[in-house]
């Protein structure tokens, strides 16, 4: 597909942010007319163009070498890495902080955090970043925002990302975009990077482990590695001889997917199987294993052998890979930007996304062509069009810097942390997700809480409900040992505040409870509604239904009937499993409208009193074991004294002298009885 003209008027761009719609926010659009457009992007003085240089001289970098002080070493070891971005001390400390929440092992995570204070008060910044993590999360220590930002700042200073996430972060929260863009356009484009050269990388998102207040089973079940039915079946299938099972096999171990660990070995030996049977995505994604040098020795030869041999089986996404291999002349004798357009130009012509990506930078940058930076925009809208990232952060940096698009530094900054976060530190949710699948709760917490800090709304929300939903056994370490229940609480509404902003509904309604009914923090109902509308925004219906009965009793709300109806009515059309509820509230409206002050509207104020003292002593006594069994036992009792009593009323007389049947009276014996008194 070629684009020809500009005659677009109103270009629309889907923001995929990829998360669960029936949890998080809706996805934006963003609706662009011409006036967002720069008129001047055409001049090769506006802007540096070297900022826009996709196709730079360095070689593809190894995760460990893109995110230094990489949590990696813990959970996925590699033998063969020369990288040694950290100190022993700070690797030392990070185990025991990890052993510590696995073992509920208060002494040993005090042990823990003083081992990584003195790596950071030596200088190491990638100690000072779990420290940042340790104050800011009031872990071992009290709780200090300042001293959580001080040492992040150290720590990103010193090249530490993860920490370079938490301020860009911190900064977002406070509107402070000129500070926030700067961070993630650095993160953004380490995330790039990290992607593959002649496709979209796949998704690894964080997995959302519950939904609304339960555990989210079907999610979870597709995400247990090995030990998933569906994955042995494949695995069988594989083992068989099934070219396209191999295949996504060694999808799973190359990119550590559906909760597999990360084995570029074990993808290496699929893929080879399958090439052998002829599947061209493996031929693809060797080429991609050679190029990187993932799990081999780098060899742009046999790169650039198999990308041409699964172009020529019709896999057109590999043109990208040869094109991007003419353009660093990589492989080939040297480089040369005609032959990389042209096989650029092959992949756009069979409507691939990454091929309208890369001859985008190709007239952004002027590489072979004429510098045309409004060609390269539209190439670069359809990419994104498309769900390609790379496009995003492209689109992000005329934003930030004004060359092709009007200068916008909130809309830059939304598309750079959107882009950020998929860079290497995402793996985190990777390992949260495989220690909760293994029951391994307090660690899941601690990867979570890590990843909450640096701004993911998924963790965010991950780590509040393992909080809430596991209490106690959350393993959950605050100032002086185990959280306080008070601890547990705030660290758990924190949480759940940070997600709300970021557009989760759920998030919002339970902000929304906690300042309704005091949990965790002082009742107020004024911020109770706050939350609630936030919420109501989202087209959440149990946040109309909880602001319709705040205003039919004047709680943080103005009474007003009229409004609460409204706000019934809308909760109904929203969902229709309200209807019960609604109706309910509706027949109370009614009779606060037509018995104002009366007995009755008494009787219905008093039920939200009256029903937590029921359900607590349904739960307390009627559900206690040893009275729930006795009730059983006078039930069966009741139960059986009917059934005979019943059947002791069913049972017929019998005749002793007529038998079974019973014979007419005679008419004179019948005179006789009659006379006698009765």
């Amino acid at each position: 597909m070629r684009i020809s003209g500009y005659g677009i008027v109103v270009l629309s761009v889907i923001i995929f942010y990829y998360l669960d719609r029936s949890v998080h926010a809706r996805p934006v659009v963003l609706v662009l007319s011409n006036d967002d457009l720069n008129s001047g992007g055409d001049d090769p003085g506006v802007g540096d163009s070297s900022d826009f240089d996709e196709f730079g001289e360095s070689e593809p970098k190894s995760e460990e070498e893109l995110d230094p002080g990489s949590w990696r070493r813990m959970f996925e070891p590699d033998d063969d890495s020369t990288v040694e971005a950290a100190s022993p001390q700070y690797y030392s400390g990070l185990h025991k902080i990890l052993s510590a929440a696995s073992e509920g092992n208060d002494r040993l995570m005090e042990e823990a955090v003083e081992e990584i204070e003195a790596a950071s008060s030596s200088g190491d910044p990638h100690a000072q970043s779990l420290m940042g993590f340790v104050y800011g999360t009031g872990m071992m220590r009290e709780k200090s925002k300042s001293k959580s930002f001080l040492h992040h700042n150290f720590a990103a200073e010193g090249g530490n990302m993860q920490s370079k996430m938490t301020l860009a972060f911190t900064y977002l929260r406070q509107d402070m975009h000129d500070k926030a863009v700067k961070l993630y356009a650095e993160l953004a484009e380490t995330a790039v990077n990290s992607f593959l050269i002649s496709k979209d990388s796949p998704v690894v998102e964080p997995t959302r482990i519950h939904s609304g207040t339960e555990e989210n089973k079907g999610a979870l079940r597709k995400s247990r590695g090995e030990e998933d039915e569906d994955f042995q079946i494949l695995e069988y299938q594989a083992q068989k001889g099934n070219a396209a099972a191999m295949y996504k096999i060694g999808l799973f171990y190359y990119f550590g997917l559906r909760g597999l660990r990360r084995d570029h070995t074990k993808a290496l030996h699929w893929f080879s199987k399958a090439v052998e049977k002829g599947e061209p995505r493996s031929m693809e994604l060797l080429g991609e294993i050679y190029a990187r040098g993932a799990g081999v020795e780098r060899n742009y030869t046999k790169a650039l052998e198999w990308l041409t041999l699964a172009a020529k089986e019709g896999l057109y996404s590999a043109f990208n890979g040869i094109g991007y291999l003419y353009v660093k002349g990589y492989g080939v004798e040297k480089k040369n930007y005609t032959k990389a357009k042209e096989y650029f130009e092959k992949a756009v012509d069979n409507e691939d996304p990454s091929g309208h990506y890369n001859l985008g930078v190709l007239y952004l940058k002027g590489i072979g062509v004429k510098r045309d930076v409004r060609q390269a925009t539209k190439y670069f809208f359809v990419a994104a069009n498309a769900g390609q990232p790379k496009a995003f952060y492209q689109l992000a940096k005329m934003f930030h810097t004004g060359v092709g698009l009007k200068k916008n530094l909130e809309m830059a900054t939304s598309f750079y942390k959107l882009v950020a976060e998929r860079g290497p530190w995402s793996s985190l949710s990777r390992w949260a997700l495989e220690a909760y699948l293994k029951g391994d709760v307090g660690k899941a917490l601690i990867l979570y809480s890590r990843m909450a800090e640096m701004g993911y709304e998924v963790a965010q929300s991950n780590a509040a409900w393992i909080l809430d939903k596991y209490g106690e056994r959350s393993m959950c370490m605050g100032v002086s040992g185990f959280c306080t229940d008070k601890e547990r609480h705030e660290r758990a509404h924190s949480l759940w505040w940070r997600a709300s902003e970021q557009g989760n509904e759920h998030a919002a309604l339970l902000i929304g409870d906690a300042y309704y009914y005091g949990r965790g923090t002082e009742r107020d109902y004024v911020r109770a509604a706050e939350a609630y509308m936030h919420a109501k925004s989202q087209s959440n219906a149990q946040a109309m239904f909880n602001l319709g009965y705040m205003h039919e009793h004047g709680q943080g709300l103005p009474f007003d009937l009229h409004l609460a109806k409204r706000y019934y009515d809308q909760a109904l059309q929203s969902d229709a499993a309200a209807k019960l509820p609604v109706t309910l509230a509706l027949a109370s409206l009614w009779l606060r409208r037509n018995y104002a002050d009366t007995f009755l509207v008494r009787v219905v104020d008093s039920l939200p009193e009256v029903y937590p003292k029921v359900e607590a002593w349904i739960e307390n006594v009627v559900f206690d074991e040893g009275n729930a069994t006795i009730l059983t036992l006078f039930v069966c009792l009741i139960t059986i004294l009917y059934l005979r009593e019943r059947q002791r009323r069913q049972v017929v007389v019998p005749d002793p002298v007529g038998g079974d049947v019973a014979q007419p009276l005679d008419a004179e014996v019948a005179q006789h009885l009659a006379a006698f008194p009765r």
